[in-house]
């Protein structure tokens, strides 16, 4: 039983080197084929150990917005803007901003 634990202890630390070690690039590269749970999971994990990443912020942010949960998602890109107002989170906040204003008329007046 101890055995077990060790080795689950040290799956552990390897797992949360990794993190540390792994460029956010590389884990976006990573996150490709991974679930909205498991990307958000991580990048979440990621954003914590590099708290002024805007760009891990951003790419939350996307991932939220995919999985259509917006509040999330915008609340990430205005967190990115807050580290850097040049961040790309702009484009994303404009776009989703453009996304949930637009109203086509014709549906409400056939």
């Amino acid at each position: 039983m101890d055995t077990v634990c060790l080795w689950v202890f040290f799956s552990l630390i390897t797992y949360h080197l990794s993190l540390i070690i792994m460029t956010l690039a590389e884990l976006k590269k990573s996150l490709l084929t991974a679930s909205y749970e498991e990307s958000v999971t991580a990048l979440t994990k990621y954003i914590s150990l590099h708290p002024d990443d805007d760009e891990a912020l951003t790419a939350r942010g996307m991932k939220h917005w995919g999985a259509g949960k917006r509040s999330l998602a915008i609340n990430d890109y205005l967190a990115a803007i807050a580290i850097n107002p040049e961040s790309t989170a702009q484009h994303a906040l404009r776009a989703a901003s453009d996304i949930l204003d637009y109203r086509n008329k014709d549906l409400y007046n056939p």
